[in-house]
């Protein structure tokens, strides 16, 4: 997807990282389905001009108030080819009042099998950062490296917007 590359971080170099650092604490995601990778902005004008960029890209499934901030999601257009998988969603959130965030990707979530506990019980070596369980809608765990996290979720974003929206 070169013309997104020309507006975003590489999406190669960043999952290269993301892959890499699953390999280093032996987390297979062979089985999971990653289904969006985010693109944080520092400002409130940059999102706005992330959001104009990625409707060339992709359509719009929700733009919604999440903690204090706008969070977009696009469906796009081509998904992202990375090796043998292709992701469909790109997630914009607005910067978090009183946060400081630098501008580029973020995260990437999978899409897992089975409960988080026996998910994390598979992985007694890693340490998972789990207050995102609390949430009523889309809870997941969080795996920090340097300079990208991972988040484990149970259901596609997508469907999760589906389901808010029927709401």
């Amino acid at each position: 997807m070169t013309g997104l590359d020309h507006h975003i971080d590489s999406t190669t170099k960043f999952l290269d990282n993301i892959f890499s650092s699953l390999v280093e604490v032996d987390i297979d995601v062979s089985p999971f389905f990653l289904d969006h990778i985010c693109y944080r902005v520092e400002t409130a004008e940059e999102y706005e001009r992330y959001k104009n960029i990625l409707a060339d890209y992709g359509t719009v499934l929700s733009e919604t108030m999440v903690s204090g901030r706008l969070i977009s999601t696009y469906k796009l257009h081509e998904p992202i080819t990375y090796k043998e998988r292709h992701i469909p969603l790109l997630e914009l959130p607005s910067p978090k009042p009183g946060k400081h965030y630098a501008s580029g990707l973020e995260h990437a979530e999978f899409v897992i099998d089975t409960s988080f506990e026996a998910f994390m019980k598979k992985y007694p070596h890693v340490s998972f950062e789990t207050k995102d369980l609390e949430k009523k809608i889309n809870p997941d765990i969080r795996i920090s490296f340097d300079g990208c996290s991972v988040k484990f979720h149970q259901q596609s974003l997508e469907d999760v917007i589906k389901f808010e929206q029927s709401l």
